[in-house]
């Protein structure tokens, strides 16, 4: 009994009035039914739980998700049909949304384990129920059970059912239950014959095409893709070509948004040949489309769209578009085309890259938004793959010194992530004569994050350049900030130290940065002390036995006497390393 009061305290928590109470309760109620055992848990708890339906949403919604897990807890999947009731019960009368799909999600996990025996009589018998239910909410949460119940039955009298019964679902009085079920239909698909497809999906797909609600339109864009993989290409030059071209024309600008977004996966399931000859003028029409998220969906398909046409379309029909997005009044198009455009170098070649991609680049590269100078340097290595970076180096400099001034200190933090990639491309005498103050002026900044990123990227610098070239030119520098009035320059000395001691190995931290780090064990500022303890903690699996006696162990046992407690606590720690 003393094992159960547990369990009647969290049930009379699911009675609770007060909301937080309750939903704490239901997340804990897989432990109930642990407690429990299978048997009482199918008795007892399930029952329980389905008469707390009637609940706040938070509450309900996190119900949903729990009965999805369930399963074992009632004895496996011989029993998986007893969680039905309550997820049904979630599934057909909440209003909210996100409760409901929570509850298919669940449903769709437990029809997975009913077993095959009895999957007619339970699990597709509530698909029925809940597909002819009196409210819309119910027919919705229907839509999206139907692939699993058809993939895990065999019976084609039942496989005709349910497609009738899904295809009635597509005709719906109501507009969500039509989206919902539009929404599912192209995974559906891929279980349908080709026959099928022909025969009976394409009347129904023509009528959602033709719905007067864009928010069922726009769904037909994935419908066109989906059936454009099973039909061959002559079949979808005359079923699903003549659709998709109308959705790039549609007077909703959300659905041609949806088009343009999933133009890519459209393209490759027509196939090259009909992408050739009928995408492409669509495709450009998208880039220049009256509103901006149409543009700048489009713009982010630059790339993926110009693999799957050849080089001269892409010269001839795209570019020119391409071009006039480079002054676009909306700085998302411009941002979205600076991240893609030069996806297309690899694909056009050095010569036709030189010719009609680096004047877009060096556009880009000048323009006023940071998100848009940001986007183009991040893509270097594609066009630096294919042209070799110099001939960009004086353009790239400017840009790049612009953003490490910026005054947002995230656009400040995302150029030194790139500096290492600038390395590699642009060489060490590059680096030395444009980026080193820059690198090192980091290292001083207001904000944490960007003095840790300069430090770490100190150390990114140093792996690209060798061990050799940071003891000559990177330490040094570095180092000369330990005496600097301002603490923030004196910490991110040991910052750095700790990054690029694996870098240069024990010798040249033992010589040239273990002295400094030991001077500043007087240092008056005690944050400074105990990120002196922190970092020989780091260093002391690097060194030598005899460095960590000698020279290690007398910094620690002074700072292990210091007057700030926390000084004390961190040295403490680095002393058990170094016994």
């Amino acid at each position: 009994m003393e094992e159960l009061t547990p369990i009647a305290l969290l049930i009379d928590q699911l009675k609770s009035e007060d909301t937080q109470i309750r939903l704490n309760a239901v997340r804990r109620v897989s432990q109930i039914a642990k407690a429990l055992g299978p048997e009482r848990t199918r008795k007892e708890l399930i029952p329980f739980l389905t008469e707390l339906v009637d609940d706040e949403d938070e509450v309900l919604s996190a119900l949903s998700e729990e009965l999805g897990n369930f399963v074992e807890l009632i004895g496996g999947s011989e029993f998986a049909a007893t969680l039905l009731p309550p997820l049904e019960a979630l599934a057909a009368s909440v209003e909210e949304t996100s409760v409901r799909e929570k509850a298919v999600n669940s449903l769709n996990k437990v029809g997975q384990s009913v077993p095959s025996e009895s999957l007619k009589d339970t699990f597709i018998a509530l698909i029925k129920r809940l597909s002819s239910g009196d409210w819309f909410t119910s027919r919705t949460s229907a839509a999206g059970l139907y692939y699993v119940a058809y993939q895990k039955t065999s019976d084609e009298a039942t496989k005709k059912e349910l497609r009738t019964s899904f295809y009635a679902l597509c005709r719906d009085d109501v507009p969500m239950v039509r989206r919902a079920a539009a929404t599912h239909f192209p995974k559906l698909i891929s279980l349908f014959t080709k026959e099928q497809v022909k025969d009976e999906v394409l009347p129904v797909f023509v009528f959602l095409s033709n719905d007067d609600q864009d928010s069922v339109r726009l769904m037909t864009v994935e419908l066109c893709a989906a059936i454009g993989r099973v039909l061959s290409q002559e079949e979808s030059l005359q079923a699903v070509l003549p659709v998709a071209l109308n959705c790039v024309s549609d007077k909703s600008w959300r659905v041609r948004y949806m088009v343009a977004d999933k133009f890519c996966e459209l393209g490759s399931a027509l196939g090259p040949e009909l992408c050739k000859a009928h995408l492409v003028n669509s495709f450009v029409k998208l880039l220049r489309d009256s509103e901006a998220e149409v543009r700048t969906a489009a713009a982010f398909k630059v790339e993926g769209f110009g693999k799957l046409i050849p080089m001269e379309l892409i010269i001839k029909n795209v570019i020119p578009s391409v071009k006039e997005l480079v002054k676009d009044q909306s700085q998302h198009v411009r941002a979205a085309l600076a991240s893609n455009i030069m996806g297309l170098a690899p694909s056009l070649g050095r010569e036709k890259t030189l010719e009609c991609l680096v004047d877009i680049f060096l556009g880009l590269l000048k323009d006023e938004f940071p998100d848009v100078r940001l986007n183009i340097i991040s893509k270097l290595d594609s066009i630096n793959s294919v042209v070799g970076i110099d001939l960009l180096s004086q353009s790239l400099l400017p840009a790049i010194v612009d953003l490490a001034e910026d005054k947002q200190w995230r656009v400040r933090l995302a150029i030194i992530e790139f500096i290492p990639l600038l390395c590699k491309q642009l060489g060490v005498q590059f680096f030395e004569s444009k980026l080193s103050n820059l690198c090192l002026s980091w290292l001083g900044d207001s904000v944490f994050a960007i003095r840790e990123a300069a430090a770490l990227n100190i150390k990114k610098v140093a792996e690209v350049f060798g061990p050799e070239w940071a003891k000559n030119n990177i330490i040094p520098r570095v180092l000369s900030l330990y005496t600097h009035p301002n603490y923030l320059y004196r910490m991110t000395t040991l910052f750095s130290v700790t990054q690029l001691a694996p870098v240069v190995g024990p010798d040249v931290t033992a010589t040239s940065m273990l002295p400094l780090v030991a001077r500043m064990v007087d240092d008056s500022v005690p944050n400074i002390r105990f990120t002196v303890a922190k970092t020989l903690h780091a260093l002391i699996p690097l060194l030598d036995a005899a460095v960590v006696q000698n020279q290690v162990k007398p910094a620690l046992n002074k700072l292990a006497e210091d007057s700030d407690r926390d000084v004390k606590y961190y040295s403490s720690l680095a002393l058990q390393q170094a016994v």
